[in-house]
């Protein structure tokens, strides 16, 4: 396996791999990380508290790190990922499956995963993408976890679960890539939201409702790409989402907690080394919505993640985004 990307979830998914027999090289950026992984069998950066198995290698060097790989893992944040597959597309060949771990959509393309991979490996090329409430942190600790892969390609999402799971790590899988991706770019945002919900100390009642319509906004949205509403409610949708809002390891909750507390984003951001995903994606799924949804009045069938975005892009604070939410017009539930 060449595991593209060492920060935690490619940390995470190499430590999975090599307790399961597998041979790994992590392809890094950094000089000093490969030799720490090499040298101490931990990533100095990430999870380092966890010792790499020996079949586990780092490198700089993309030729040594696909020299023996027969599979791809790709670990890149959404937004780095055009150009990191783009350095290695000499060594990736034609019939290499891809595994999929990044979330979220790519700013000015409004590129799905899927759609990005397609558009740099070729449309045919085997690929898989891999969603659900897994962090990191619980998956290297060993603990219960459940995700789903989906895939268009023939066998491939049930050769990857069978690859990957174990006594701790389950994985189901679906032909539903839409669904699967839509439920791990949008959970990210409605975390901020649910984060700003405790940031402002609005109480478990808020917190429930905001989550449960964010997860019908994340409906919409699927379905108008085409996705099945299972898949919505599934892993990688509610689960991913429940998993997200309501946990303490989430990087876009915590975003949102420090903005409803009442501090700027660009504090927030500069004060983390770590990508949250759902600051970019915010921004690009409304341009997502627009341009696939033509109602009238998207703001009203969107009110969460129409508001999250305006939030973050300082022309609304997380208190007078509760408020429009809280006087919008009456409505059946849907």
């Amino acid at each position: 396996f060449c595991v593209l990307g060492g920060g935690t979830f490619g940390t995470c998914m190499a430590l999975l791999l090599a307790r399961k027999g597998h041979e790994v090289d992590i392809l890094v950026r950094k000089q000093e990380v490969a030799d720490a992984i090499n040298q101490q069998r931990r990533n100095p950066l990430h999870l380092s508290e966890f010792e790499f198995p020996p079949g586990v290698r780092a490198t700089t060097d993309p030729a040594v790190a696909f020299r023996d790989a027969a599979y791809m893992c790709h670990a890149v944040p959404v937004q780095f990922s055009r150009a990191a597959l783009t350095d290695v597309m000499p060594f990736i060949t034609r019939d290499m499956p891809v595994l999929s771990l990044s979330k979220g959509i790519e700013q000015g393309s409004l590129s799905l995963m899927c759609d990005l991979l397609g558009s740099v490996l070729g449309e045919e090329h085997p690929t898989a993408f891999l969603s659900g409430p897994a962090f990191a942190r619980e998956i290297a600790s060993e603990l219960a976890t459940a995700v789903v892969i989906a895939s268009h390609t023939p066998g491939l999402a049930a050769e990857f679960g069978e690859i990957l799971s174990s006594e701790s790590f389950r994985c189901y899988y679906t032909q539903d890539v839409i669904g699967v991706e839509v439920g791990g770019a949008v959970k990210n945002v409605i975390a901020i939201a649910a984060g700003m919900c405790e940031g402002l100390g609005l109480g478990t009642n808020a917190m429930a409702a905001l989550v449960t319509r964010g997860c019908s906004e994340t409906r919409r949205l699927a379905l108008a790409l085409g996705a099945s509403a299972v898949t919505v409610g599934g892993l990688s949708g509610v689960g991913d989402t429940f998993g997200t809002c309501f946990g303490p390891l989430s990087r876009n909750r915590q975003v949102g907690v420090r903005l409803g507390k009442g501090e700027t984003l660009r504090e927030i951001l500069a004060s983390s080394n770590e990508v949250a995903e759902g600051v970019a994606t915010s921004l690009s799924v409304v341009e997502l919505i627009k341009r696939n949804d033509r109602s009238y009045r998207l703001d009203l069938k969107f009110p969460i993640l129409f508001g999250v975005a305006e939030i973050l892009q300082g022309t609304r604070t997380p208190r007078e985004g509760l408020l429009a939410l809280m006087t919008m017009p009456l409505r059946i539930e849907d």
